[in-house]
């Protein structure tokens, strides 16, 4: 399945009303960054207007046609020609303030120099990247370092395993107001950064930001069932989460960590960060808990009276697992960094154990609905319907086999985070 980026101009001629008159105009179409030509057959596309990030659609190209009018046809008989934002939920304006990227690695220079380069690209005024080379067995993250970004990018040894840990190491490498994350087999979007950090700038209150993730490939079919159960993204849909206005269709709050964003695409006022402690060590992947780094920070952000927002303006291209196993393994992570964080939580603010308690009933109802097997929707077409999906040898969006992992990981994730922390000790 190829993955492309159109951008469209809805209004060419600078008509307005509800119906105005011609086709949108293609302002680009490309592959997704890193991705095969497009050509014949399915095509998933993020559809941008004007250069912003707006909506996700699904077609197949015939033999022969062009894709740039195939892919508009579909959007416009999806959502029509109008824009995707609803009112009130533009970006935020300001400088962007001095930010460091961290970029935890492991082993995996190959993917890194791919995400570095689209880093050193951002049109942010005033940054710098950090590596931290996380529990290390071979020096080819320094060498890459050294050799092709010397004196562009910080390179910093982590001998202590487990992505919570090297966070934590390179929040202490940070000298700026603002840390941005993402991971070494991401590409980011030209503006991903200064998307990403302008909320700090113009609303004092937000602690934590996070933006879009999409995938880059959509070659095996893992790739697509994975993004069939929704990937990493959050929607194209600004959105803010306020401890003093708690939402009201959102009875779990703030312990929905996953509906906040990932740890692919996040940033934090560097003060608020720090003020909580950081990141939980005896989480995250590396550790025994298996995940639950990202999400655990989120929710002590949050209990701390921070803002936390949401904008789809901040995109990176994210390459998803290829092999069967690995989104076994990613299953079962899931499910155990889910508990493994709540239990984090608990472990450092008891404090929160009452409002969880109460929760509990909603909370277990939830689990079971995010881990639930569903069956594929099929289009006309016979391909998903909104999404990828019903591909390769397992034939719908999220088999019963995964939602068992994912269950089993989160009866395994206290145990996990138990685990972690006394190996620490």
């Amino acid at each position: 399945m190829g993955v492309a980026d159109l951008d469209l101009d809805l209004d060419p001629d600078g008509a307005s009303g509800p119906d105005p008159g011609g086709r949108p105009h293609v302002l680009s179409l490309t592959p997704a960054p890193g991705g095969p030509p497009l050509r014949a057959g399915a095509v998933f596309a993020l559809v941008r207007l004007r250069g912003r990030p707006a909506a996700t659609v699904l077609t197949t190209v015939p033999d022969g046609a062009d894709p740039a009018a195939v892919l508009v046809t579909a959007f416009l008989a999806r959502f029509g020609k109008r824009d995707q934002r609803p009112p009130g939920t533009g970006t935020l304006t300001g400088t962007p303030p001095r930010t460091t990227v961290v970029v935890a690695t492991r082993e995996r220079a190959d993917r890194l120099g791919r995400a570095l380069d689209s880093l050193l690209a951002q049109d942010h005024p005033d940054f710098r990247v950090v590596v931290v080379d996380n529990a290390p067995v071979t020096t080819a993250t320094r060498e890459l370092v050294d050799d092709c970004y010397a004196g562009r990018v910080t390179y910093v040894h982590e001998p202590v395993p487990g992505l919570a840990v090297a966070h934590n190491r390179g929040v202490a490498a940070t000298d700026s107001p603002v840390v941005a994350f993402t991971d070494d087999d991401v590409v980011a979007d030209p503006r991903w950064l200064s998307a990403l950090t302008t909320p700090f700038a113009a609303d004092p209150r937000t602690g934590c930001v996070t933006g879009l993730i999409l995938p880059a490939r959509l070659t095996t079919p893992a790739q697509v069932l994975l993004e069939s159960h929704g990937g990493f993204a959050k929607g194209f849909v600004p959105r803010l989460h306020d401890p003093a206005a708690p939402p009201a269709d959102d009875p779990l709050f703030p312990f929905t960590a996953g509906s906040f964003g990932s740890g692919a695409n996040m940033a934090f006022r560097v003060s608020a960060l720090r003020a909580v402690g950081g990141f939980d060590p005896a989480t995250g992947t590396g550790t025994p808990a298996r995940g639950g780094d990202d999400l655990y920070a989120f929710v002590r952000i949050l209990t701390a009276g921070h803002r936390l927002r949401y904008t789809p303006d901040a995109l990176v291209w994210h390459h998803h697992r290829e092999t069967w196993q690995d989104l076994r393994d990613q299953a079962y992570g899931y499910g155990a960094g889910l508990t493994a964080y709540l239990t984090a939580v608990l472990c450092r603010d008891p404090s929160l154990l009452p409002s969880l308690l109460a929760k509990l009933p909603r909370g277990l109802a939830h689990a079971r609905a995010i881990t639930a097997h569903r069956p594929g929707e099929t289009g006309t077409d016979g391909t998903g319907v909104g999404a990828p999906g019903a591909h390769g040898t397992h034939g719908h969006p999220w088999p019963r086999s995964l939602s068992r992992l994912e269950r089993r990981g989160m009866l395994y994730g206290p145990l996990g985070y138990a685990r972690a922390r006394w190996g620490r000790r």
